[in-house]
């Protein structure tokens, strides 16, 4: 059985753990060596402690859980380029590979939607790092559409990505 709850700062080790082992099954042909060791265990213990700490207005952290392991993670906030124009921005979804394909992505958009939505935004979007083609296909399988692309500005890494919304809100609160 799934939960759902939001994360606490005494969480981040673990969400650090998670975003460290689905991003580097996920970007392993896609970054570089030398970013995937420099995006390690203590890089994301310090972004996630920093982001829990220092909640900006409108986020959400959200943590799924099977049997008190972190088993994925979803993150949602104000937008943070241009291309998301007024829409709210998922800036995490990360699933570990094993847990996958059991609806938790989908609750966990579900749930950083609903959020969003309560904050006053009509529409959500995020970004997915070119190539990483099961992303896209999970994205479009939930009726995104592509509306740009950008280049990440990240600390390490950037990357060049395609950004998806929904438009509809609803659209996607209601699948």
């Amino acid at each position: 059985m799934v939960e759902l709850r939001p994360a606490k700062l005494s969480d981040a080790e673990a969400i650090a753990h998670v975003h460290v082992q689905v991003w580097r099954e996920t970007m392993r042909e896609l970054a570089s060596p030398s970013v995937i060791a420099a995006l390690n265990q203590e890089h994301r213990l310090r972004y996630w402690t920093k982001k829990l700490s220092e909640a900006e207005p409108h986020q959400l952290v959200l943590m799924a859980e099977v049997e008190g392991e972190v088993v994925g993670i979803g993150a949602i906030g104000r937008p943070s380029d241009p291309v998301f124009g007024s829409r709210a921005e998922i800036k995490n979804l990360y699933i570990l590979s094993s847990f996958q394909r059991q609806g938790i992505g989908k609750r966990l958009l579900k749930d950083l939607a609903l959020h969003a939505k309560t904050m006053g935004y009509g529409a959500v979007a995020l970004s997915v790092v070119k190539g990483n083609e099961p992303a896209c296909r999970f994205y479009e399988a939930l009726h995104a559409r592509k509306i740009g692309e950008f280049r990440d500005p990240g600390p390490i890494w950037r990357s060049d990505n395609i950004v998806y919304a929904w438009d509809d809100i609803d659209q996607l609160i209601e699948q």
